[in-house]
């Protein structure tokens, strides 16, 4: 199903919902920090089990005790509210 991509002033209002997200051209993305390298690695593997679920795969940089999720919807070329309602529960997942 197609979703329109979120204009600007629509994408700052959604992004209320998750406020930590940052909103950068294209995509929005977060940083998440750990106490360790593996507790890193156990959020993206809980993450990857989850955006395989919802067929919605967002790109992950793992560093030593951080790590980056980013969101696009790849095929409209922008954010939609797809991204949104991911972003809010990749923060469940880290909370």
């Amino acid at each position: 199903m197609r979703r329109p991509i979120l204009e600007s002033g629509n994408r700052e209002e959604q992004l209320k919902r998750c406020p930590v997200w940052r909103s950068e051209g294209n995509l929005i993305s977060r940083t998440f920090q750990f106490s360790s390298y593996l507790e890193g690695v156990d959020f993206v593997n809980a993450l990857a089990r989850f955006a395989e679920e919802a067929n919605h795969h967002p790109d992950i940089l793992i560093t030593y005790r951080s790590v980056t999720v980013t969101l696009t919807t790849h095929d409209q070329g922008g954010v939609t509210i797809l991204d949104v309602e991911m972003a809010e529960r990749i923060d469940r997942i880290f909370d």
